[in-house]
């Protein structure tokens, strides 16, 4: 088993799970259901899917959930996206949460190439 307290990928997943629970505080009530909990479902996915990943004995398992935890990041920043367009962010700055779920994203993929290799 793997310790995932020890990969940036996680560590970096974590930081962004709590921005975006932040940072969807502010969004409109009426998107308590619709976006800020899409939101804040997939940032939570990205850091439980490494975990789970650490946990699996095998190395395709380990990939697998590592892979999953990646698609969650790109959906997020999707949703990130839709919020701005939405004008869910006015009169806040978004640029911390865009720079950690971009260097998630570097790191995590860095991982999974680093797995596919060996």
């Amino acid at each position: 088993m793997r310790d995932h307290t020890k990969l940036r990928a996680f560590l970096l997943a974590d930081e962004v799970a709590l921005l975006i629970y932040q940072i969807t505080a502010g969004f409109p009530k009426e998107e308590l259901y619709g976006l800020t909990s899409q939101m804040r479902r997939a940032a939570v996915s990205v850091p439980s899917n490494i975990v789970e990943g650490c946990a699996r004995e095998s190395q395709a398992d380990y990939a697998r959930f590592l892979t999953i935890a990646f698609g969650s990041l790109r959906e997020l920043r999707y949703q990130l996206s839709l919020a701005k367009r939405l004008e869910f962010f006015i009169g806040r700055d978004s640029s911390l949460i865009d720079q950690k779920i971009i260097e998630a994203e570097k790191v995590l993929n860095a991982l999974i190439t680093k797995m596919r290799e060996n």
